[in-house]
């Protein structure tokens, strides 16, 4: 190798090798490439010490400008003095006719951090630097991922809402028959307590045949707020169909506890309801089971034995709950 004559301009090496250097023989920086000043934000680069600015971290065991120009050039990685966050720069060298060296850096593989770090762009580096192609492919890659990301967050929120809509009574906002199905399934399977609550509405037939299906309507988006002001964040408000509604209360096993949601749904649908001109009147007739009447609990027996319970409280004169343990108690002492 032998040594080379700076003859290019400095605005000739600033284009060409945005990241050289040039350093004199006594070590003082004579030159400094545009984007390597842009690193070093707040420090003259030019006139000042090579190793004031710089260590040497290859070659190995070079501590002292002198032993790297004894070399007549090669690789040098170079760390920024008291600022280790910062990482090393990679580059090669060779010494200058007068004594000195042309250092030409890179930011090698670290090269899309430092992007995002000093805030760096396509000018700052050469037109000719692997790094540009790098930097392409990255920006090509981010913006496919962000599409596919894009993509992806569609697509789950289209799942979602087909779900939603699936496990959705479109008139009313509640649960429907088949997100009943799956809740029960859950809490069985996690062997958790709770109770159905199973309503039958009285006098809904009155309201279609007199007012028509517009007034039946309303009347069931109201039956719908009356039923979700009962429940908790793990309850569930079916519309099983028709006018038949269920409310799937869990950890709620409690019989005083469920005589008093179903009373409280009992009054609140006995509120005479207008619409138009019209006012509707309806009341309800409910039926009770919990789950711990099973040894082992069976939602399709104990959807039953609500709406068996449901029927005894329309057979007794309607606008009443029922508990289904009533009933089996009776049946009991019936059968002594």
């Amino acid at each position: 190798m032998t040594t080379i004559q700076k003859t290019l301009s400095d605005a000739a090496l600033a284009q060409l090798m945005p990241m050289s250097m040039c350093i004199s023989g006594e070590g003082m920086i004579t030159f400094a490439g545009p984007t390597l000043n842009k690193i070093c934000p707040g420090r003259e680069l030019v006139g000042a010490h090579v190793l004031e600015v710089f260590e040497v971290k290859r070659p190995r065991g070079t501590h002292a400008l002198a032993q790297l120009l004894k070399q007549l050039g090669g690789q040098v990685h170079l760390g920024f003095v008291g600022q280790k966050d910062k990482g090393t720069l990679r580059g090669v060298w060779a010494r200058t006719e007068d004594g000195g060296a042309v250092i030409n850096l890179s930011f090698g593989i670290g090269v899309v951090d430092a992007v995002s770090t000093y805030d760096l762009n396509l000018g700052d580096f050469a037109p000719t630097d692997l790094a540009v192609e790098m930097l392409y492919l990255v920006e090509a890659k981010s913006a496919v991922t962000g599409e596919l990301n894009s993509l992806t967050r569609r697509l789950e929120n289209a799942r979602n809402e087909a779900e939603k809509r699936a496990f959705t009574d479109t008139l009313t906002g509640l649960h429907n028959r088949r997100a009943m199905d799956a809740a029960l399934a859950r809490l069985i399977d996690g062997a958790r307590d709770f109770a159905l609550v199973h309503i039958d509405l009285d006098f809904f037939k009155q309201v279609n045949d007199t007012y028509g299906h517009a007034a039946g309507d309303h009347v069931l988006v109201h039956v719908a707020k009356v039923l979700c002001a009962e429940i908790e964040e793990d309850d569930l408000a079916v519309r099983i169909g028709g006018d038949e509604f269920l409310l799937i209360l869990a950890d709620c096993v409690s019989r005083e506890a469920l005589m008093k949601i179903a009373l409280r749904v009992i009054d609140g649908l006995e509120v005479p309801i207008d619409f138009g001109d019209a006012v509707c009147r309806i009341s309800a007739s409910i039926g009770i089971a919990q789950s711990t009447l099973y040894a082992e609990p069976n939602a399709d027996r104990i959807l039953a034995d609500t709406d068996t319970a449901t029927y005894a409280s329309k057979h007794a004169g309607r606008a009443q709950a029922t508990m289904f343990e009533d009933l089996k108690s009776q049946q009991k002492q019936a059968a002594v």
